[in-house]
This record gives C-alpha cells, sequence and structure tokens, in this order.
C-alpha cells in the first residue's frame, strides 16, 4: 500500500490540533477569520463607496462569527479524521512494510528449502539409482556365481578323481560322484554322518583312516591307497589330505583328493615283472657264462705263472685282462638299470698309463691282423706315470671304439692317440682314429643315441646291437670326461675322449701278513672250486671242499679247526642265504667269519639282508681283493674292522683299500681334514633323516640317506656307508622303529668315526 503526501498546512493544522485542542485552536482560528473578515469587509466598503460602512462590517463580522465556528468544526473534524486515517495508515503501511519483510524472509526461506528438497530429491534419485544398479549388479554377480558354482561342481562331479570334504566334527560336508562311486553310497547317506555311522569298523576304508594324521598334526599328508569298491574291483588312488583352515587360522575341517592311479600301479607291477624276469634271464646267462670265463681266467693265471717268452706273457696278461674285464662287464649287464638311472659304479685305481695302453694295443693289433689293417699307437707320456682311472671303464670304452674302427674300416689304418694334457688341469686325451667309410653330417647328430643304426645303406651289412657307442658315451660322462666325434663320408672317423684325471705316486708294495687259515670252500662249478683252491694253496691256506649245500653242513658240524668260509650264493640243492642264516642259528658256528662268492655282489648283499657276513668277492676272483680281505680278516698287523655289537658286527668299520689309496695320494693331512669336515656334517645328515621319518616323507629320507652314504664313502666309512644305503633301499619302513634305530646309528657312527681317526693317526 502507498500513501500520498499531505499538505503542509494540513498537516500542520492536525499538528496544532493534536498539541492545544479543539477549543484553543478554534479560539485562534476564530479570532483570526473574525479579524480577516472584518478586514476585507472594511477594504470592500472603501473600495466600492465613499467611506466605511460600519452595518455591513457588523454584518459581515456578525455573519463570520456564525458561519466561521461551524465551518471550522467541521474542518477540525475532518483534518482530525484525516490525521486519525493517516496515522492508520501510516501505521498500517509500517505494519505492511513489516509484514512484506517476514514474508519476503518466508520466501527466502522457502525458496532455500525448495532448492534443498530439490538437492535431496535429486540425491534421492541418484542413491535410488546407485541403490537400483547395485541390485542389479548383485542379482548379476549372485547370478553368476550361482553359474560358476553349477559349473564347479559339475566340473568336480565330472573328474575322475574323487574329493570329499569333513567338517571339524569329522562329519561328512561335501564330495563329488566319484567318491559316491568308490564308497558304493549316494550322498544322502553320507553327508552329515560319521563313517563309522556308515561302515564297519573292519571296512572303513584305509584312506578315510589316514584323516585322523592330518587332523592331529595339522599337516598336508599324500600316500597311495588301495581300494575295492562296491564291485569287488582293486582300485589305487593317490591320496592328497590337506587341513582346511577359517580366516583366524582356526582348523575347520579337512579336504581328500584321490587320483585314480590303477593304471600307472599296474603298469609298475608289470614293469617290475618285467625287470625282474629280464634281471632272472640275465643272471642266469651271466652264471652260465661265467663257468668258461672263469676257467680262461684262473689258466691264464697259472699261464702268467709260469715260464714264457715275452710276447707270450704280453698276450696272456691280455687275455688275462680281457677276461677280467669281461667278468666286470657281466656285473653292468645284471643291473642295467643302472644306466637307466645314471648310477654307474665308477672306481678309481691308480693305473700305470703305459702298461695300460700297452694291454689296449695288443688287443687291437689282434683285432687289426685279422682283417688285414695297421695298427699305430702314438702315446705322448712320461715312463712310469701313474694316473687316477677307472680301468675297467676306460678299457670297455676304448675296446669299443677300436672295435667300431675295424668293423667299418675295410682297408687302411687305424690308430690309437694317447697323450697327457697338463695345463690349468690333468687331462688324458684319447683318440681312435680310423680310414673307414665315415659317418655323414646328419647322422652324427643321433650316432650316441641308444638303440640307433644308421641308415645309409654302407652299414646294413655289420652286425650289432646300437648299444655300444650309447654305452660309451655313458661311461666317459659318468667318469665327468667327454666324448666326440668328427667324421667325413669317405675319410674315415675320429673319436675323441678326453677324461679328467690326476698324477699319483708309484703304489708301493705291501707286504700281507696273514697266517696259515683252513677255508671251507662251498662251490658247486668243479672249474670255479679248482681255480679257487689253487689261489688259497698258493697262498698256504689249507682248502676243504663242498659240492652241495648239505654237505657243507655236514662238513660244519664234524670240522672243528676251520677259519673261514668261502660261500657260493647258487648251489644245487639250497641257496646260500639258507646256509648262511642256519650257521647264524648255531652258537659254535654264530662267529665263524663268512665271505660270499658272487658273480652279483649287490644282488648277494641283497639276498643276505639282515643276516651277518664278514665280506662278499666278485667272481671271477681278483687277487688283490681276495689278499686285502684275508689281511683285513685275519692279519695281526691290520686294523681289525669287526665290531662286538650285535645289530652290526656283519660289517666292517673302515673302507681300508679305499682309505689307503687317498693316503697315498692326498696324503695324511688331507684325509684329517675331510674326516673333521664329516664329523662336523654328521649331526645334520642325521639330524634331516629323523625329520623326515618324524614327517613319514619317504622319497625325501631316501634322499638324506643317499647324501650320507656319498659323504661316508668319500672318507672310507665302510660300515656307515652301507647303513645308508640300507636306508635308502627301503620302501616301507617302520616308522617308529626307525626313529629309535637313527638315534642308534647316530652313536655308531660317531663310534666309527673315532676309529677312522685312531686309523689315520697311527698311519704313517
Amino acid at each position: 500500500m502507498t500513501v500520498q503526501p499531505v499538505h503542509p498546512m494540513v498537516k500542520g493544522l492536525a499538528e496544532r490540533l493534536r498539541q492545544w485542542g479543539w477549543l484553543k485552536l478554534m479560539a485562534l482560528v476564530l479570532l483570526f477569520v473574525v479579524m480577516a473578515a472584518t478586514l476585507l469587509a472594511l477594504g470592500v466598503s472603501v473600495l466600492l463607496g465613499s467611506g466605511i460602512h460600519w452595518d455591513t462590517v457588523l454584518t459581515v463580522l456578525l455573519l463570520t462569527c456564525l458561519i466561521a465556528p461551524l465551518v471550522l468544526a467541521l474542518v477540525f473534524y475532518l483534518i482530525e479524521q484525516l490525521d486519525a486515517t493517516l496515522l492508520y495508515l501510516e501505521d498500517s503501511s509500517r505494519q505492511e512494510k513489516v509484514l512484506n519483510q517476514h514474508l519476503q524472509e518466508n520466501i527466502r526461506q522457502l525458496n532455500f528449502e525448495i532448492e534443498e528438497r530439490k538437492k535431496a530429491f535429486q540425491a534421492k534419485r541418484r542413491a535410488i539409482d546407485e541403490l537400483r544398479k547395485e541390485i542389479l549388479e548383485r542379482k548379476k554377480a549372485q547370478q553368476e556365481l550361482e553359474e560358476q558354482t553349477l559349473l564347479i561342481r559339475s566340473i568336480v562331479d565330472s573328474s575322475p578323481d574323487l574329493f570329499y570334504y569333513r567338517d571339524e566334527t569329522g562329519r561328512f560336508a561335501s564330495c563329488n560322484k566319484m567318491f559316491e562311486v568308490i564308497m558304493g553310497k549316494p550322498a544322502v547317506e553320507l553327508l552329515g554322518r560319521h563313517p563309522a555311522d556308515i561302515f564297519k569298523d573292519d571296512t572303513v576304508p584305509s584312506a578315510i583312516l589316514s584323516d585322523h594324521e592330518v587332523t592331529t598334526q595339522q599337516s598336508e599328508l599324500i600316500l597311495d591307497v588301495e581300494f575295492t569298491d562296491s564291485k569287488g574291483q582293486r582300485l589305487w588312488f593317490e591320496m592328497r589330505k590337506v587341513p582346511f583352515f577359517d580366516k583366524q587360522g582356526r582348523s575347520i575341517g579337512l579336504l581328500g583328493f584321490g587320483r585314480d592311479i590303477t593304471s600307472r600301479k599296474l603298469a609298475e607291477q608289470a614293469l617290475e615283472k618285467a625287470y625282474q624276469d629280464k634281471g632272472k634271464f640275465i643272471a642266469t646267462l651271466s652264471h652260465e657264462l661265467r663257468t668258461p670265463l672263469n676257467g680262461i681266467v684262473g689258466l691264464t693265471r697259472r699261464l702268467l705263472d709260469s715260464e714264457l717268452a715275452d710276447s707270450q706273457r704280453s698276450w696272456s696278461q691280455t687275455i688275462f685282462t680281457s677276461a677280467e674285464t669281461l667278468g666286470n662287464i657281466f656285473n653292468d649287464i645284471i643291473d642295467l638299470d643302472k644306466i637307466d638311472r645314471q648310477d654307474l659304479d665308477i672306481v678309481y685305481q691308480n693305473i700305470e698309463i703305459n702298461g695300460f695302453v700297452t694291454d689296449i694295443k695288443n688287443f687291437a693289433e689282434l683285432i687289426c691282423q685279422q682283417k688285414g689293417l695297421d695298427f699305430e699307437l702314438v702315446l705322448h707320456a712320461p715312463a712310469d706315470c701313474y694316473l687316477q682311472l677307472d680301468p675297467t671303464r676306460v678299457r670297455q670304452v676304448l675296446w669299443n671304439l677300436l672295435n667300431n674302427a675295424v668293423k667299418f674300416t675295410a682297408k687302411g689304418r687305424i690308430s690309437l692317440y694317447c697323450e697327457l694334457l697338463q695345463h690349468d688341469n690333468t687331462q688324458l686325451l684319447l683318440k681312435v682314429i680310423d680310414t673307414g667309410i665315415g659317418i655323414s653330417q646328419h647322422e652324427q647328430k643321433r650316432i650316441f643315441d641308444m638303440y640307433y643304426k644308421s641308415n645309409d645303406g654302407r652299414r646294413l651289412s655289420v652286425v650289432g646291437s646300437g648299444i655300444g657307442l650309447s654305452v660309451s658315451k655313458a661311461l666317459v660322462e659318468a667318469m665327468d670326461g667327454s666324448l666326440t666325434l668328427e667324421s667325413s663320408v669317405g675319410a674315415g672317423s675320429c673319436f675323441e675322449i678326453l677324461l679328467p684325471t690326476r698324477l699319483v705316486s708309484r703304489p708301493t708294495q705291501q707286504a700281507i701278513d696273514c697266517p696259515e687259515l683252513t677255508i671251507l670252500l662251498i662251490e658247486d662249478v668243479p672249474l670255479n672250486a679248482d681255480i679257487a683252491i689253487s689261489l688259497l694253496e698258493q697262498r698256504g691256506h689249507t682248502v676243504i671242499h663242498a659240492e652241495t649245500g648239505e654237505d657243507a653242513l655236514a662238513l660244519l658240524e664234524t670240522e672243528d679247526d676251520l677259519d673261514l668260509v668261502l660261500l657260493d650264493m647258487q648251489l644245487p640243492d639250497m641257496t646260500g642265504d639258507q646256509i648262511a642264516r642256519t650257521m647264524r642259528q648255531e652258537m659254535h658256528l654264530k662267529h665263524l667269519p663268512i665271505v660270499v662268492l658272487s658273480a652279483n655282489v649287490r644282488k648277494a648283499e641283497e639276498q643276505l639282508a639282515g643276516i651277518r657276513i664278514d665280506g662278499a668277492l666278485a667272481k671271477p676272483l681278483n687277487t688283490n681283493n681276495l689278499d686285502q680281505l684275508l689281511a683285513q680278516l685275519f692279519s695281526p698287523s691290520a686294523l681289525k674292522t669287526v665290531t662286538t655289537q650285535p645289530a652290526i658286527e656283519s660289517d666292517y668299520m673302515l673302507d681300508l683299500a679305499t682309505l689307503d689309496d687317498y693316503m697315498q695320494s692326498l696324503g695324511k693331512e688331507t684325509m684329517l681334514r675331510s674326516a673333521k669336515l664329516f664329523a662336523q656334517l654328521l649331526p645334520g645328515y642325521i639330524n634331516k633323516m629323523l625329520e623326515e621319518a618324524v614327517h613319514q616323507r619317504l622319497n625325501a629320507f631316501k634322499d638324506a640317506a643317499h647324501t650320507l652314504k656319498g659323504a661316508a664313502s668319500s672318507v672310507g666309512l665302510h660300515w656307515v656307508q652301507k647303513q645308508a644305503k640300507k636306508y635308502e633301499a627301503m620302501s616301507e619302513p617302520n616308522w617308529q622303529q626307525l626313529e629309535r634305530q637313527l638315534v642308534d646309528f647316530h652313536l655308531t657312527a660317531e663310534r666309527h668315526l673315532a676309529a677312522l681317526y685312531d686309523y689315520l693317526e697311527q698311519d704313517s
């Protein structure tokens, strides 16, 4: 509302009216009006007439007095009303302004609230959109999870491996179809129940019985178990048991996985049978071949003891060396699996290289003469030079290469080149060179493969098995050497052997102080017996011969002055282990030394496991080995190596031959350092074996035993080496008993180590 402005006179009258009141202001204004009317009447009379007309003036004055009050009263009333109205309007305007201000404030507040509500509404819509989106994503994730769970369940159920889960109470909580098939029960009969509720005590599968070990030890367990399913079919499974933990690390159950290895087990059994059959065949064949071979060795030895010309003695020595090497090769043929496992036995000896190469030369000249070929030997080595080599293996490789060279050479020359290389280290270089047909470049890549024979047409007429070069390369690499080939078609071939070696001093011949003995020889082959009797009688011993096991047992009962039994493992009526076991059960024969004679010493040791024997000799007899063994057992000056402990009295403490060899080549100080190092490492080896035995980890235990075996052999601890070898060969040990055995084994090894120190200290 807008109030119009009021005339100042009116506003002044209203102000005076409020101040003076009606009467005072009316009297004053009336007086002023009367005076004004009087003056106006006088002025008009003067202007209209010639003088003052008082009647007119009085009349005007009277009328003014009568009319003016009324007019003034009306004017004052109007002014008063107008003033009241103005005051009302001003108050209304003021209130309207206040009201407008409040209204504007309320409008601003309302607009702010509207904006805030708009923002809240938009935020709410966004939140609703986000919630709607999250709900959709959760539905999608849930659907994907359900699909993935279904897929995983389908995969688990379709898997040929069995699976089950048992909660912390031992009840079955989940399983797959294969587990149902193996158990012969549906899942509804398995889930939520203990095995004891499902099976009888004597029908609970062995795989489930082992779950207790996992839950108590809280460690993973892997084992092979045999199942008999509901159809009575025998199955093998590789079971893997894993403890299951929650986020806080609390055990909440066990997971069991099983892989069907029935086909693998059957294949292993078939392969094992095939290996056994092959071993029996090779052992039988080797035994039959050894009879004429023993005759060659024995008669050649006798021939060497007679008066011969130099050339005859050289040829006889070559025959003897060839037959002896062939006997060693037979041992490898019996253990063909050693090549597969790369477990070839390398036995280093101190060899005079000139004499060794001369023996090879005699053999090579003979086979070259048969084909009309020339043979040339080129030797670059000092006279009286001794090297540390495995003569049997080196000779076997050279003979193989020389035979191949002669086979594939129609005319020309075969050369054997030998040179001692001494630079940063000592190496023996051997080359077999021929002028034969040669080998093409693409054939050279496979020439060392097992059973490989060239198909180039020039070699098909030559008879061969195709294993010679492969075996030769394996032998050279086992000696840490290399075998390489250089050849070209029509120009011949050159096979180069490079072997690491070292110079050693000339071995000293030690006198063997052995008393005369009465020996019972149990041997069924007359030729073998004749040779053995001749060797023993040459050394002043008395020999009593028995051809059968019954004769041997009868002689053992009647003869009271026997000092030693030489026992053949294969007799017509019984085996050697039966005789040895019978002897150890008799009180008067319990401590009589037994030395086994066998073509396969390793197999004989396995057959005699648990029976006390005092040594083993390979056939045909090696005179050096025979003399050393008799000296160890009976020489007053030799270290007696048989202990008084019943569990270990069958074995030697020390390998004297190896120790003597090492003492000559390495020296006393080096051997003492090696013995001290072994003493430091021994507790760690034993603790490792104990740890693996406690956790029943067979493969790791066998690896630890293998490590100890190698360390013991390097310092000549013969019994410790053999005992570690037995541990390495274990298949199903009694773990609890084995832990106690290892403690005793440690104590015994410490005693043997003390004996080693004594021997090294007294040796000069």
